[in-house]
């Protein structure tokens, strides 16, 4: 298992350059089946990632750009008359695709981001009254511009939720952008991509993350952070029971990822800004910190059994 996924990171790192950790999560998060939000400034290499991975992972991908004015039956799907047959016949929607890239998924309206929260959760969509599968795997790779650009819409916790991880790309270190001043544009690049990985093996791999070790005192630790940020009076509300699911999920893939089949600490630790920090709504006095100002602190504060 261990090579496909080093020929996965390997190829992804040599057209998104010097963001190794950003990708290797990433590529945990997929393998724990979960959905990824990336927010960042616009050019950073957002799409780039997603495109990336979906020509590696043999993917389908269907890329939604979402407006102020899109509707949820742009992204679903509807039902339209067909004088041929007589009847309503439904045409989906770019929703069913193994891959869906969100494009700056903000500026949509609440109600239009709503209609990706059922799909998100349950991997199934019901219109006109019917349930309709969606295909496996699936995922949402959501970008989002910051909140302080103009026409965009907060995305609702609940929707923020459903995302396993949030991730930040950031500018470029200055070795890696002369690479990319120097070196050949990124689309062709992404364009010359082959499989890495094929469904079979990423199935396997997802298979494999619920069974890496977590032993009782690697569950106390996890405990004590979804306890320590309810009790701390620094948030709103802390995490939930779903949340941490969702960091012991991360946690076993960034081990798998790393060919071990036991959780550690520093697993966990490795995860934590990104499964917890949009999951985490500071008082208004403590809005003075960045939310991974809150979540090393979060850290800092609980001790490793």
């Amino acid at each position: 298992m261990d090579a496909p996924v080093r020929a996965l990171l390997q190829s992804v790192n040599q057209v998104l350059l010097g963001k190794e950790e950003a990708v290797r999560l990433a590529v945990a998060g997929l393998l724990a089946r979960g959905h990824l939000l990336i927010e960042d400034l616009p050019g950073v290499g957002k799409t780039t990632l997603a495109h990336a991975l979906s020509r590696l992972l043999g993917l389908d991908l269907q890329r939604i750009q979402f407006t102020s004015d899109m509707l949820p039956a742009d992204i679903v799907g509807a039902s339209v008359y067909e004088r041929e047959t007589g009847g309503f016949v439904f045409h989906q929607g770019p929703l069913f695709a193994q891959l869906v890239l969100a494009d700056e998924v903000n500026r949509a309206t609440p109600k239009t981001q709503s209609a990706l929260l059922e799909a998100m959760g349950e991997r199934q969509v019901t219109v006109e009254g019917a349930t309709r599968d969606l295909p496996e795997p699936f995922f949402v790779i959501a970008t989002q511009n910051p909140l302080s650009q103009i026409g965009t819409f907060p995305l609702p916790e609940s929707q923020l939720d459903r995302f396993l991880m949030r991730l930040s790309l950031g500018y470029p270190d200055t070795r890696a952008e002369r690479e990319l001043l120097e070196g050949e544009d990124r689309a062709t690049l992404v364009q010359r991509l082959t499989t890495a990985m094929d469904t079979d093996t990423l199935d396997a791999l997802q298979r494999a993350v619920p069974e890496v070790h977590a032993s009782a005192a690697l569950l106390d630790y996890v405990q004590a952070l979804l306890t320590h940020t309810r009790e701390v009076g620094r948030f709103r509300t802390g995490l939930s029971p779903r949340a941490g699911l969702a960091l012991l999920r991360a946690a076993q893939a960034w081990a798998l990822v790393d060919g071990r089949q036991a959780v550690l600490p520093e697993d966990v630790q490795a995860v934590f800004p990104a499964v917890a920090a949009h999951r985490l709504h500071p008082l208004p006095s403590e809005e003075g910190r960045s939310s991974l100002e809150h979540t090393a602190a979060v850290m800092d504060e609980v001790a490793i059994p």
